[in-house]
């Protein structure tokens, strides 16, 4: 029976960990968040960063996205600032299982001895940050970030931005 009311615990870490965009985020306590409604963004800022055209456009419309139904407008005389860059990293994990059952130390093959199987998998992990400026004071109020493993596929892009930017923005404005 213990392990009937257990299943369902197993199970929701089992999915709760499955999310492939993991997210955290920090902000200015001070800040009145509640006082910000129109945003621009900082062209300088990402004008350097160092991704494909399509791939900063794509961010850009689901920050539009996730802005707009927030209740946010795009503005010329923003209350806050929108500015993100990006970072990547190769990752390599390497996998070794060794299965066998026999006797003693010794070189080679033998009946009771078996199995040995190496993987090795490569991937690319990135990092999105999107940080909010005061557009007044020129102060950074919030910044969220969100790590996840990157595909090539533009469809897989444009579902992963999404989800990248969609559970970031989730956590603005911060509840306090």
């Amino acid at each position: 029976m213990k392990t009937i009311k257990f299943l369902p615990l197993l199970l929701l870490f089992v999915f709760a960990s499955c999310s492939s965009v993991r997210v955290n985020y920090d902000y200015d306590k001070k800040a009145t968040f509640e006082n910000y409604k129109t945003y621009a963004y900082h062209k300088s800022g990402i004008d350097k960063v160092e991704i494909s055209d399509l791939d900063k456009r794509r961010i850009l419309y689901a920050i539009d996205e996730q802005l707009a139904a927030k209740g946010f407008s795009k503005s010329e005389t923003p209350d806050v600032l929108i500015n993100f860059f990006t970072k990547e990293r190769e990752q390599v994990d390497v996998n070794q299982f060794n299965m066998g059952w026999g006797y003693g130390w010794g070189f080679g093959w033998s009946p009771w001895m078996w199995g040995n199987n190496t993987s090795v998998n490569r991937y690319t992990e990135g990092t999105l940050t999107i940080d909010i400026i005061d557009a007044k004071k020129k102060e950074l109020i919030w910044q969220g970030q969100g790590e996840g493993v990157l595909t090539g596929n533009a469809d897989k892009k444009d579902k992963l931005i999404n989800e990248f930017v969609t559970k970031i923005l989730a956590q603005y404005p911060p509840k306090k």
